[in-house]
């Protein structure tokens, strides 16, 4: 009787859980319009965080017409090219993008890149909202690369310079040092105005570079240094602060004029939403980190003002070869939002 009963049971467990699945699938077929999400980072990152809160807006304030399909870790698409590629042709409709990684698309964007630009977060946050990205999205539009710019999300806080063996107080101590950079160009080029020899390593590949001494060292922000766990190779930081870790969200724009204007409207609140989800969890988790980074035997040094200067002064030049390379209409906008946000 006993195993009689519990057939019975696993049988009706079965047909629940089937029946549970038929109303969730029925449920999400009524769905009139389906916006897929992806990013390179894992379910810890903070533009997973912010997808989060996107996903819950956009899904409760369309009352069910619109499903939003999270995908992380690269699962949707491997890499930028690929990613930006299927947003193109209307495969997906939202990715993320840095500044430096922007400019293989659009390169005036590598401007929001160029070094010592901000004095700090609110700062920055203002100008990653003025109407520099206003002139952005515009101009991506007329280039007709079929993408509009969302807006901005904080990707990570501060790029800082850490290294495996040599302490970085000042420019001089970056003479000769292999300093681990993205593709941009513009990264590469702070990197060797400061006297260091800028070496590309993807992201995926880091861990590795640090342990074999392929790279003596990076510039990242301290969570991501924590969440791929370079701390254990990565023995110094010094908070210089040489770029605001921004991610530039992009539409597919031949979905976007799939849509009607409430969907629309919907959509850029929800990305609101996002927008303060990422920073707030940021800023919570940046002093952690670096106790983190502490607790495993790093050194974090905060630099004197007289210090601060001295690798503002090294990068003195960035500004002239971002105009030698890309006029100076885009340096003028630049220049003008961060006026207005002081």
């Amino acid at each position: 009787m006993s195993n009689k009963r519990t057939l019975l049971l696993s049988i009706y467990a079965l047909v629940v859980i089937g029946c549970g699945i038929g109303l969730y699938q029925a449920e999400s077929s009524q769905a009139e319009f389906t916006i897929k999400a992806a990013i390179q980072a894992s379910t810890l990152d903070e533009d997973y965080t912010g997808l989060l809160a996107f996903k819950q807006y956009v899904e409760e304030h369309s009352e069910g017409r619109v499903q939003v399909q999270l995908f992380a870790s690269g699962q949707f698409c491997g890499n930028v090219p690929e990613c930006i590629g299927n947003l193109q042709k209307g495969v997906l409709e939202m990715f993320p993008t840095t500044a430096g990684g922007t400019g293989n698309f659009f390169a005036p964007a590598q401007v929001l890149d160029l070094p010592y630009a901000f004095s700090g977060d609110e700062q920055a946050e203002c100008v990653m909202q003025g109407p520099i990205m206003d002139k952005m999205r515009e101009q991506v539009l007329e280039n007709g690369l079929q993408l509009r710019l969302m807006g901005v999300t904080n990707t990570g806080g501060w790029r800082n310079f850490a290294t495996t063996e040599t302490p970085i107080r000042s420019p001089a101590d970056l003479q000769g040092v292999k300093i681990r950079t993205t593709p941009a160009k513009v990264q590469q080029e702070l990197v060797k105005q400061l006297g260091a020899n800028p070496t590309p390593v993807s992201w995926a590949e880091l861990y590795t570079a640090l342990a074999t001494g392929v790279v003596d060292g990076s510039k990242n922000g301290i969570q991501d240094i924590i969440g791929a766990k370079l701390e254990e190779h990565l023995n110094y930081i010094v908070l210089d602060g040489h770029s605001y870790m921004a991610a530039l969200w992009w539409f597919s724009e031949p979905q976007w004029q799939k849509l009607p204007e409430d969907i629309q409207l919907i959509i850029q609140q929800g990305f609101d939403k996002q927008r303060i989800a990422a920073r707030d969890k940021v800023i919570n988790g940046e002093s952690e980190s670096y106790a983190l980074f502490e607790k495993a035997g790093g050194t974090v040094y905060r630099p004197t003002p007289e210090e601060k200067q001295a690798f503002i002064d090294g990068a003195a030049q960035m500004r002239q070869w971002f105009i030698d390379n890309y006029g100076s209409t885009w340096l003028e906008a630049l220049d003008e939002t961060v006026q207005s946000c002081r």
